[in-house]
């Protein structure tokens, strides 16, 4: 005989949770409502059980006294004006004084937080602790309350916040004793959460906060910022003095940036941005590109040939986009030409007592991603290393309102050249998961907080100059002709591009554009490297009449040439 199935309000708990929490809400808004009736019948209740033991308390030959002005009191406020109203309000008044809650309130830890906060102090005993101290702040069986100054739980019982003291002769300036303690202190608190650990030397504190996620539902936009300032991503409140409007979804909201200052004052006019994998390396590059396209030029090297750049192709503002190594070589060779026909007409604009021209002063970015590949393939060619043409932009680029950005990742970062180590060590992102040792070594300094256990893409650190390591999450910048991107962020990025300048036959066979900008050309009248051809100067323009116009082929982001 077949077994018959169970009726499915038996088997389905999904109903009976829906009903169980409808009711748990329906109590808690009844307990609202009628708290004040509540607090009303408790107070009569408390009134009426004061009054009974005043009675029995009192001596007969009292009682009848006592009797007599209770009525002589109830008849003159019956006889009085507005008596019984009055009467009325007094009688609630008493009722509400005497009917509230008397239940102290907890002054401090609950048992389960003063056994989490004792374990975590002997944890730090071995520590903190020392051999020739005759009143130690740590020591085994010892009391917290001594060492911790100020903690905060959550509602799971979890520390949020941690102050405490410890003993002057710790040895706080080693980066060694600090890491021991910081490890200790994020497993004692509880994996899963990123701490921020700031150390007082001459206080001798240490205070460790549970830091909130960083929203990574920020898409592309255009940002409220000045000429010359550019958005890398959002960080936490108290690390920046500033914070821009931003759509997140339907709403606008104030968020923290990290801006990256480029241009002829900035003290970090390059960047060099680091990665594994999938980190959001490439998305950084997208983000900067689009915010660059406002106010600039963009030139794109795109090493590693995967046509994550395909959809500035043909855009205006873009110069090209270049995946092979003859077409990378001809661009750079240019942007360095480039680079020195701005130096050469700012200093002339200024002997003579002039402005800069213009286009001068408009900013050109080179933006490279994995040049070390461009550069195993030349070698494989018997050509020249990109990299090296990258040396008098990075040297010379502020002066000539030229910015160069350069995304690699971390098992690649040991062929990147001299000329790319030295120039963009002032400003650096690393992003991705990686150990305080590896952010160490690309940022020169260690994060104040420990790494975070689900690494979103975009999510790293930054470091401007000789600023503090500052978390990061970045823009979601994604592809727009990647089938796996989220409609909203295609939306978000296609609104940015610029209108196409290239007719679409060209773009898709490859057409080379010409590059022209009028410069001054050799004196002995030779062809530079790099210049595919130098027009004839226009009569009396002498030697800086000009025009040198450089053949470089923009085509899609995966080709080759």
């Amino acid at each position: 005989m077949a077994r018959r199935p169970l009726p499915r309000i038996l088997t389905d708990r999904a109903p009976l949770l829906r009903g169980r929490e409808l009711a748990r809400t329906a109590a808690d808004g009844a307990g609202d409502i009628f708290h004040p009736l509540v607090t009303l019948s408790r107070g009569l209740r408390r009134l009426a059980v004061a009054a009974g033991r005043r009675w029995r308390a009192t001596p007969q030959e009292r009682r009848a006294p006592m009797c007599f002005l209770a009525g002589a009191c109830v008849l003159v406020m019956a006889l009085a004006p507005y008596g019984p109203l009055l009467g009325m309000l007094a009688v609630m008044g008493a009722s509400a004084w005497a009917g509230r809650d008397r239940s102290p309130a907890p002054t401090g830890p609950g048992e389960a937080e003063s056994a989490r906060l004792q374990a975590l102090y002997e944890a730090l005993v071995p520590y903190f602790s020392g051999d020739g101290d005759p009143e130690p702040l740590y020591a085994h069986g010892g009391d917290w309350a001594e060492a911790f100054d100020a903690y905060e739980f959550d509602d799971d019982g979890r520390i949020v916040r941690l102050h405490l003291r410890y003993p002057a002769y710790f040895t706080d300036g080693e980066p060694a004793a600090r890491a021991r303690i910081e490890q200790v202190l994020h497993a004692k608190s509880g994996r899963g959460r990123e701490y921020r650990f700031d150390w007082d030397e001459e206080a001798n504190t240490l205070a460790l906060t549970v830091l909130d996620p960083l929203p990574t539902d920020i898409a592309a936009q255009r940002f409220v910022t000045a000429p010359g300032e550019t958005v890398l991503g959002f960080t936490d409140p108290e690390s920046v003095q500033r914070t821009l409007p931003v759509a997140v979804g339907e709403t606008v909201q104030d968020e923290p940036p990290v801006l990256w200052r480029t241009g002829p004052r900035s003290t970090e006019p390059h960047l060099l941005i680091l990665g594994h994998p999938g980190s959001g390396t490439t998305s950084l590059l997208r983000s900067l590109a689009l915010q660059a396209l406002q106010h600039g030029d963009v030139l794109i090297i795109d090493g590693g040939g995967t046509g994550e750049f395909g959809a500035l192709t043909g855009r205006r503002g873009v110069l090209g986009v270049e995946s092979g190594p003859s077409g990378a070589l001809a661009t750079l060779a240019w942007a360095a030409q480039e680079t020195e026909r701005r130096l050469l007409a700012t200093s002339r604009a200024r002997q003579a007592g002039e402005p800069a021209p213009d286009d001068t002063r408009r900013p050109l970015w080179i933006l490279a991603d994995r040049p070390t590949a461009l550069t195993h393939l030349a070698a494989a060619e018997g050509r020249d290393d990109p990299q090296r043409l990258l040396q008098v932009p990075l040297r010379h680029g502020r002066a000539a309102q030229v910015t160069v950005v350069v995304a690699e990742q971390f098992d690649s970062a040991g062929l990147l050249s001299d000329p790319v180590r030295v120039h963009t060590t002032r400003a650096r992102v690393a992003l991705g998961p990686a150990t305080p040792d590896e952010v160490r070594a690309v940022l020169g300094a260690e994060p104040h907080t420990t790494p975070t256990p689900l690494v979103p893409p975009g999510r790293g650190y930054a470091r401007l100059g000789a600023a503090p390591v500052l978390r990061l999450q970045v823009p979601a910048t994604p592809d727009p002709y990647d089938e796996s991107t989220a409609e909203a962020h295609r939306r978000a990025v296609l609104a940015l591009l610029p209108e196409h300048t290239v007719p679409a036959g060209e773009r898709s066979a490859g057409q080379p554009v010409r590059m022209t900008k009028a410069c001054a050309g050799p004196a002995n009248g030779e062809e530079a490297p790099g210049r595919a051809a130098v027009d004839d100067p226009a009569p009396g323009a002498g030697p800086t009449g000009g025009a040198v116009t450089v053949h470089g082929t923009v085509r899609a982001a995966n080709a080759e040439g």
